[in-house]
């Protein structure tokens, strides 16, 4: 056990289960993360950031003064800090799989801030969007927080809010309809896509759909240290319970492996891109978390209450609620054409 964790351990610190370190991490966890994160950076409000880390912080800017090598302890330590400070195992994630690749890119050298300067510069230089660079330098700067290497933070790349969405990205109705369509040879994804669409949840909540939820009619979702309940549709909750009697799926997760275990992001993922050729849909368009924008843009465009949409998709901060409803770039187009000023 290194120095530092010996100390920390006399000093009588939080217990708990065992921490495994998440080192190499799976796919993107999605758009979601990166809108998070974006606006946890603007607001100072990212892990490394809180107050209360005191002497502890004090030791780390000592002992690390000297020596600035990345180290597998210290990505260990950050993740049961991490998780001490309940961030989600999605964030916890992201959060260590960007640590990694900047590692991957020092390739053991000692970090300075002109290197995670040259790292920023070099993710420009490779075509990275804005929007995941600052993510990327978000848990960056995390990390550096962490270990009191303050001097090594850099700034984000700054932007101006966009007004529209890309139109190469964005989900119409239509497409939808021609990928649920595309999908009636595989009732578990064709209820996938609807379940999500009929509800606006995450896709990591779909797990929550249990036998036992559906036939009570009400989904209690817990995420993001909340918990909320969601209202079964009727017609929706006929089809589950279909679905779940024609499979022979007694209890448990109804969106399930054939070992029985939930669905993860990734196999959802994989479906959907399947059904792309045949639906006519560019792959671009085709994720989980375009779903949840679809019906974002679809409850906006008929109830014109961004309140109750925030309570729809969960989302305690309104700020967030409001990228999901940005217009698409024709509609955009057609509004500035309304002007009647290009004569």
């Amino acid at each position: 056990m290194g120095r530092r964790a010996k100390r920390r351990g006399a000093r009588g610190g939080p217990k708990g289960p065992p921490v495994f370190c998440v080192l190499g991490g799976r796919a993107a966890a999605g758009e979601e993360i990166t809108e998070k994160l974006d606006r946890m950076e603007a607001e100072g409000t990212y892990p490394g950031n809180e107050p209360g880390q005191g002497p502890e912080r004090k030791e780390r800017e000592e002992e690390n003064m000297e020596m600035r090598i990345i180290t597998e302890t210290q990505l260990c330590e950050y993740e049961a800090w991490l998780r001490e400070a309940e961030k989600s195992d999605a964030t916890m994630e992201k959060y260590l799989r960007d640590v990694r690749a900047f590692l991957g890119y020092m390739q053991s050298g000692a970090v300075e801030k002109t290197a995670v300067m040259a790292y920023k510069q070099q993710l420009i230089e490779r075509g990275y969007a804005v929007r995941s660079i600052n993510s990327m330098l978000a848990s960056l700067n995390s990390f550096f927080r962490y270990l009191g290497w303050n001097d090594c933070t850099v700034r984000s790349i700054r932007t101006q809010r966009q007004t529209y969405c890309p139109e190469a990205k964005e989900l119409s109705k239509e497409e939808y309809l021609r990928l649920v369509e595309s999908a009636k040879e595989r009732p578990r994804l064709q209820l996938l896509l609807e379940t999500i669409c009929g509800t606006g949840i995450r896709v990591s909540e779909l797990a929550y759909f249990t036998v036992e939820a559906v036939q009570n009619g009400e989904i209690e979702i817990m995420c993001k240290g909340k918990t909320r309940t969601i209202l079964l549709p009727g017609k929706l909750r006929r089809r589950l319970l279909e679905y779940v009697h024609r499979a022979g799926i007694g209890s448990g997760p109804v969106f399930r492996t054939r070992s029985g275990r939930a669905l993860n992001r990734s196999n959802i993922w994989a479906e959907m891109k399947q059904l792309c050729r045949a639906a006519g849909v560019p792959k671009s368009k085709v994720f989980p978390h375009n779903l949840r924008k679809l019906v974002a843009r679809t409850f906006y465009g008929i109830e014109k209450d961004i309140a109750k949409l925030a309570d729809l998709l969960g989302h305690s901060n309104i700020n967030t609620t409001r990228i999901y409803i940005m217009s698409t770039g024709v509609e955009h187009r057609r509004k500035i054409e309304r002007l009647g000023l290009v004569i």
